[in-house]
């Protein structure tokens, strides 16, 4: 027979959603539902879905070894914002049957039970509005309530599919903790101590004088004895909503056309720069969500250097509704292709969604005196990028790579470089040409001919070296012969020598021509390119 409740910590509602990251990427359009699919963080699987467990993929797995055992795999990497982002509208949606929600982390949320029950007029009434409202929204959840927020979150995941809902009774929450294992706790280190010590199951955790953990595992020890006896102390705190920054445009019916999205969407955009100035924000990274009336989604990042106005705002989902899914353009998804403006599209765009990915303080945003983007450029560069298209004005940034062509990055005005750019440019490469580098770099390497004294191909042996001393060139096909004044490598290109597909040997050299023109020389494939010419 069930003891009464520990006193002080109510009893708690925990609404658990299995797979979460997997279940956000599948939300985001980031991987097909109903697939063989992983999420990967730091090379390990950290969650699968049913079709990949199915076969024999588990957490914990290196990559390559899940992607053995099941070679249809389909990954994405691990992305904690993504989590929270798309777990906001189910926060909200639960908010609306039961009030009072604590997110625990995304895909875990508590509430305290005694309110809820009150208002439904049960624990099983209240689980089940709970239970209801994720399904609402085409979420499979489970619930558990106990004396604890650790008992329910243990209930919640020891339920059912078919019984989503379990619930402890009143001072139950210790006889239903004794059996599970130590690794219950969430802490690796202490779990793996505890079994050393002979310890496996909570129960015999639990058993231990309170007094002992602490001198022998401190106050964190004492914490999870406390939660493996069934007197979790932590109490659920209700979070405070947050007023919305994000704005959405619904249309019944859908529209095909790029301009007529983009008159009904002016009011909305003016409403969602409005509201973050009127909390004091600007954003300076905005997040477009486009959606047809076949389900398919778009979705892409954009950024600003200054801020966006609802003009620019407005300008970013004309473009994304413009993009072909070149590189570099918003991911599609069903295969729709946006076509320019004005033109009719393959399914009509339902809703458009504007949300605020990153925002400052108005305040700093103000120009700076000294330095910065001028105000006048910036205005005359967004107005070629809104009557030309968004890849027509680039910027360069210094990216990573041996051959130089691969050291500039050219990136759409307005935009950050890739993630990680500055890092790959800071690395050694071993096999890059030392300084100076040439001022001029074709994007293509130019086919060129170097030849030796007897008017003869020059070739390499297998270590690189000229079979003979370089005597003439020729820049282009059909041009005079140029004699070779000096010459100076090689400079040996080895990458991927471990991947046959995806391996490249080649050799770069210097020459001076008769002309006085510096080249840089790449032989590779049996033939000879020009890389750069030196200025």
């Amino acid at each position: 027979m069930s003891g009464p409740a520990p006193s002080g910590v109510p009893r708690a509602l925990v609404l658990w959603f299995p797979d979460w990251p997997l279940i956000a990427a599948q939300l985001a359009g980031e991987v097909p539902d109903r697939v063989a699919a992983a999420v990967i963080d730091k090379g390990l699987v950290a969650v699968c879905s049913a079709e990949a467990r199915a076969a024999g993929v588990a957490r914990g797995l290196r990559i390559r070894e899940a992607q053995v055992r099941c070679p249809e795999l389909a990954t994405v990497p691990a992305d904690p914002e993504r989590s929270a982002r798309e777990f906001e509208p189910v926060v909200r949606a639960l908010e609306t049957a039961v009030p009072g929600v604590q997110v625990l982390r995304p895909g875990l949320c508590a509430v305290k039970a005694r309110g809820a029950a009150r208002y439904y007029g049960s624990e099983e009434a209240a689980g089940g509005a709970a239970l209801d409202s994720a399904a609402s929204l085409g979420l499979e959840a489970r619930a558990g309530i106990a004396d604890s927020v650790f008992a329910a979150e243990q209930a919640a995941r020891a339920a059912a599919e078919l019984h989503p809902l379990r619930i402890i009774g009143p001072g139950g929450s210790a006889r239903f903790l004794a059996p599970l294992p130590v690794t219950a706790l969430g802490d690796a280190r202490l779990a793996s101590l505890l079994k050393r010590l002979g310890l496996s199951t909570l129960g015999d955790f639990a058993a231990l004088p309170a007094a002992d953990v602490r001198s022998r595992f401190g106050d964190d020890g004492l914490a999870a004895h406390a939660r493996a006896s069934g007197r979790d102390p932590r109490a659920v705190v209700p979070r405070v909503p947050p007023s919305p920054l994000d704005r959405t445009a619904e249309f019944e019916p859908g529209l095909d056309r790029v301009d007529q999205i983009a008159f009904a969407l002016r009011p909305v955009a003016e409403d969602f720069i409005g509201g973050l100035m009127r909390a004091g924000l600007a954003c300076t990274q905005l997040r477009v969500v486009i959606t047809d009336d076949s389900g398919a989604r778009s979705e892409r990042s954009w950024g600003h250097p200054n801020q966006f106005s609802p003009a620019d705002a407005l300008d970013r989902v004309r473009w994304q509704l413009q993009s072909s899914g070149q590189e570099g353009h918003p991911r599609r998804h069903g295969g729709a292709a946006w076509r320019s403006s004005g033109a009719s599209m393959a399914a009509p765009v339902v809703q458009v969604r504007l949300l605020p990915e990153r925002v400052d303080l108005l305040g700093r945003r103000a120009q700076a005196l000294f330095g910065g983007v001028d105000e006048r450029l910036d205005h005359g560069l967004h107005r070629l990028q809104t009557m030309l298209g968004h890849g027509s004005v680039l910027h360069a940034a210094s990216g990573g790579g041996r051959l130089l062509a691969e050291r500039c990055l050219l990136v759409p005005w307005g935009e950050d470089a890739p993630p990680g750019t500055a890092d790959r440019a800071g690395r050694p490469w071993p096999g890059s040409v030392p300084p100076p580098l040439p001022a001029v770099v074709f994007p293509e390497p130019v086919p060129v001919v170097l030849l030796g004294d007897d008017s003869a191909p020059l070739d390499v042996d297998d270590r690189g070296l000229l079979r003979a001393a370089p005597a003439w060139f020729t820049p282009a096909p059909g041009s005079a012969r140029r004699p070779v004044r000096s010459w100076a490598g090689p400079w040996p290109l080895r990458e991927r020598w471990w991947d046959t597909a995806e391996s490249r040997r080649a050799e770069r050299f210097q020459i001076l021509d008769g002309d006085g023109e510096a080249w840089l020389l790449l032989r590779e494939g049996g033939r000879w390119w020009a890389e750069a010419r030196y200025d």
